[in-house]
């Protein structure tokens, strides 16, 4: 988790929030990671992150199991045709049982692969460089878009 979190740090205007006590961010959320295109360093008001890590299970999204100690999740925006790529699916067509709580595996991720985003339980040696070149990807589509919006 923490190779994720420093090599997406190093990433050219990222910003990575990772919630605290005392930080003035919800408690169930300390702990996670929120990953951001913000140059100026300040968490973007109106935009979603386009990557997080998940080190608990929210309300609604359990389906990872990750209650059990060292147990996480990286989550990814990507565009449609790298979902397709990964998942053998449209996201909008998601049809196809999957056990979301399989470690190092790429899946849909379990209440928002519908809308393009992919998530992996415990990335090990099977998926780590994968996700690196996801984040890559979905911060430079974040910076793009940024840019756009100037």
């Amino acid at each position: 988790m923490e190779q994720i979190i420093e090599t997406v740090r190093s990433f050219d205007g990222a910003l990575v929030v990772v919630p605290a006590p005392g930080g003035g961010l919800p408690e169930i959320a300390w702990g996670d990671a929120f990953f951001y295109y913000a140059p100026d360093g300040r968490m973007p008001l109106r935009t979603q992150p386009y990557g997080t890590i998940v080190t608990k299970d929210y309300p609604g999204d359990t389906a990872s199991d990750l209650a059990p100690p060292d147990r996480w999740r990286v989550n990814v925006k990507v565009d449609r045709s790298t979902f397709l790529d990964l998942t053998g699916e449209e996201p909008r067509a998601l049809t196809l049982p999957r056990d979301h709580a399989a470690a190092d595996t790429v899946l849909p991720h379990p209440a928002y692969g519908a809308l393009g985003w992919i998530s992996v339980v415990n990335p090990a040696e099977g998926t780590t460089e994968l996700v690196l070149r996801l984040l890559r990807a979905a911060h430079a589509t974040a910076r793009a878009r940024a840019r756009r919006e100037r």
